[in-house]
């Protein structure tokens, strides 16, 4: 069976793979300046967002507020699962009714019902108004937060509201302008949108007509709202169906995606899912081959095993896929497929700073997933908290304990196969707001694509030239030899 020498052959012909500490970028003739530099990138195959920047599943990283935030930013939020399925899906819906030219998912209440039963559906959808709507989802009214503030809660809607007689109201054939300058004159905040029968087909607001304004670099769909993605795991199609009717993407969550019975699950699910599936976690060529070639409509590849900051597997099972290596893998394979720029690659763990990020662009990826960074801002889920005299917030891996536990205690597809933890808890340094930290990141990034002469992330692919460090060399080229007081994350 074995012949003489293999196993010492398995030494001798071992690979070589390398991380973000082993290699730097050459600057190169350009005639770009950084703040020429577009950023816009493939989350998806079918979804562009205009910051390759995109939020792990994490529930000490994003959740809503999160998404939001990072989407007006031009980035994506990804949705984590280690929750209930109602739960996620509120996170979807609340992401998508941020902000949109037309609300469709519009919440409505029923005229018999009471002031009380008003108060509650805008509590808890976190919105000041209500089209009343009849039977037929006909438009008879709107009833808002002035209406019932100071209102008797056994009072019926119908008594306190705005019947239709005195509303204004538009079809969908208005344009935005158009829908401003008709709010403004009649000094209203809330827009009916009606069809010829007088049915409910949406709902524009003064809050989100303005709020396009202040974020013309946002993340879209075709119908002006956020872009959201949303994490499931590959056996639970119930869950997946359910995020389908509200996220862009849904990206497959497990640490080792290169498994047959994920694929079995995974090709099911693309067939019956209408949004973009990008699958993961990827960290061979042969997986990526794999998934492309087996796997019908693959929307994307989320690579890297083992590089996150709070991720013990490479430590604990001594198997890893460093993101860089599994990067330039996974962009090796597409080429091979004819795929290259067709399918992104999203290159997962291990970014530090924006060096990271030029570094992972140029070996092929399209954006990069980032879990560490964004845990510590002010829209991150996690808890604050002072130590020594600095804020830091709470962030730990999915494969930790407590993240193992929560995920038992709301998925019942969880399939808990290890009996190791593979992630660890802890607290990273608060960066500040979502705002700020993209900020950073896309200064270096344009910075770095200045320098190597690349306009867009294409030409990073053709453009960058890589050079090798030795182990100590990346010493030198940080800031040395000084007292650092600020900046010492670096």
């Amino acid at each position: 069976m074995f012949k003489p020498g293999f196993f010492t052959g398995k030494l001798d012909d071992a690979e070589y793979v390398y991380t973000f500490n082993d290699f730097i970028l050459l600057p190169g003739w350009t005639e770009v300046e950084p703040r020429e530099v577009v950023l816009r990138t493939k989350a998806s195959k079918n979804h562009v967002i205009n910051i390759p920047f995109v939020s792990a599943p994490m529930d000490t990283v994003t959740e809503e507020e999160l998404a939001i935030a990072l989407a007006r930013q031009g980035g994506l939020g990804v949705l984590h699962r280690n929750t209930t399925i109602e739960r996620q899906v509120e996170m979807a819906r609340r992401v998508k009714r941020a902000e949109s030219m037309i609300i469709r998912d519009v919440v409505t209440i029923d005229a018999s019902m009471k002031v009380g039963d008003a108060v509650r559906l805008m509590q808890e959808h976190d919105i000041h108004g209500l089209p009343v709507v009849d039977d037929n989802h006909c438009l008879v009214g709107i009833v808002t937060w002035r209406d019932i503030r100071y209102s008797d809660p056994s009072l019926s809607v119908k008594e306190v509201m705005t019947p239709k007689e005195d509303l204004i109201y538009a079809t969908e054939e208005i344009d935005i302008d158009e829908a401003k300058k008709l709010m403004q004159e009649h000094k209203i905040e809330k827009l009916p949108i009606i069809d010829d029968d007088w049915k409910l087909r949406g709902l524009i607001t003064f809050k989100d007509l303005e709020l396009r304004g202040t974020f013309p670099n946002a993340s879209r769909d075709d119908n002006g709202r956020l872009l959201v993605a949303a994490a499931v795991s590959p056996f639970d199609l119930r869950r997946a169906k359910a995020l389908d009717k509200y996220v862009d993407i849904l990206v497959i969550d497990v640490a080792h995606f290169h498994n047959k019975n994920v694929f079995t699950a995974t090709r099911k699910m693309i067939k019956e899912v209408e949004a973009d599936v990008v699958v993961g976690n990827i960290g061979t060529k042969e997986a990526a081959l794999d998934a492309v070639s087996k796997l019908e409509e693959v929307a994307g590849l989320r690579v890297g095993i083992g590089s996150g900051s709070i991720c013990k597997t490479g430590v604990v099972t001594k198997v890893a896929s460093p993101t860089l290596y599994a990067t330039v893998k996974a962009a090796d394979a597409l080429v091979e497929l004819g795929a290259m720029g067709e399918i992104p690659i999203i290159a997962d763990g291990g970014i530090r700073h924006s060096g990271d990020i030029a570094l992972a662009l140029s070996a092929g990826a399209s954006a990069v997933m980032m879990g560490n960074l964004f845990a510590g801002t002010r829209e991150s889920p996690g808890r604050l908290t002072a130590i020594e005299g600095r804020y830091y917030k709470e962030y730990y891996g999915m494969g930790s304990a407590r993240a193992r536990s929560k995920r038992l205690q709301y998925d019942r597809y969880a399939k808990l196969a290890k009996d190791i933890e593979e992630g660890v808890e802890g607290w990273v340094p608060y960066r500040g707001t979502v705002e700020d930290v993209v900020k950073e990141l896309t200064a270096g990034l344009q910075a770095a694509m200045g320098y190597i002469g690349a306009s867009n992330i294409k030409e990073m692919w053709s453009k960058s030239k890589f050079a090798k460090m030795m182990p100590q060399s990346i010493q030198e080229i940080k800031p040395h030899n000084v007292y650092m007081v600020r900046g010492e994350g670096i």
